[in-house]
């Protein structure tokens, strides 16, 4: 299975694989990364950042988290066969190699890197640390207790990128907003690790869910409240109005239908919690574009 040759189908076949090992069925992830980003855009912009900023940072967040997804199965292969809800999973069916899928990754992350041509040195740096980030992230689940903050870190460095790329320069703004969403991520994923729960605890991973214990639904709440309140604040500060408050209003009420659904730990329903947090980040940058507009 290690050659086209080899793979029921040909090439077309390989393709869905690879659809399968980046997640292109499953695009939450690049939602969760896209919306908050594209709010550091607009915020950084006050207002429409440009086609082409637009188009650059939309491309490269699809391309970054779809090599994240290749390389974190990698990295997870001889754990995920024992949890239920990863043991389908192309490299550990052992359906792509694992050579194979880094390099898919490489690839991937190469077409990342072109775009940063168009972008300014002090992007380009953010860029590295992201990337730097992203990759060991996978690894923290081993040995650290709260490997969901290593995550936060990872999936908020598109809000320094985009103030970077817009203004070539990291204001205050653009630091609180990356630690709202440091929050925020602390949150949805730890919504993600109840679902894994029993599963990480018999093969001794760690998580937020396991680590909060009977009170994770309690911080996955506080978590949600102080990401919502920080945005508030930064919406303040700009002078952003009723369009942005509306936009705040749906992303609360969200996140108060999440914590229901999480509040008898049933696997299913904190998956759909999880899911479902892409509404809430495209209400936020819904807002923010209302509100400048």
């Amino acid at each position: 299975m290690d050659t086209v040759e080899a793979a029921p189908g040909g090439w077309r076949e390989r393709l869905r694989l690879y659809g399968r090992l980046t997640r292109i069925d499953r695009p939450v992830g690049v939602l969760l990364l896209l919306w908050p980003t594209l709010t550091a855009l607009w915020f950084a912009a006050r207002g429409w950042p440009g086609a082409r900023l637009l188009a650059i940072f939309v491309t490269g967040t699809w391309l970054m988290r779809s090599a994240g997804c290749a390389i974190n199965d990698v990295a997870d292969r001889h754990f995920d066969a024992h949890v239920k809800r990863t043991a389908q999973r192309v490299v550990t069916t052992g359906q792509v190699a694992a050579g194979e899928a880094l390099a898919v990754a490489a690839v991937l992350a190469a077409a990342a890197a072109c775009l940063l041509i168009w972008l300014n040195t002090a992007a380009r740096l953010a860029a590295l640390a992201a990337v730097l980030v992203a990759a060991c992230y996978p690894y923290f689940k081993r040995f650290f207790a709260l490997p969901q903050a290593v995550l936060g870190i990872a999936f908020s460095f598109g809000i320094p990128m985009a103030f970077c790329a817009v203004q070539g320069r990291l204001p205050a703004v653009a630091l609180w907003m990356a630690a709202a969403n440091f929050f925020w991520v602390i949150a949805y994923d730890t919504e993600y690790a109840m679902v894994d729960r029993d599963d990480d605890v018999r093969l001794g991973l760690r998580s937020s869910a396991i680590l909060f214990g009977r009170a994770d639904v309690a911080m996955v709440a506080v978590c949600y409240a102080v990401y919502l309140a920080e945005m508030a604040l930064l919406a303040w500060g700009e002078g952003l109005g009723a369009g942005f408050a509306a936009g705040w209003t749906a992303a609360a009420a969200c996140a108060a239908y999440h914590v229901a659904l999480i509040r008898k730990r049933e696997r299913q329903a904190c998956f759909r919690a999880f899911l479902l947090n892409h509404w809430l980040g495209l209400a936020i940058f819904a807002g923010t574009v209302a509100g400048f507009a």
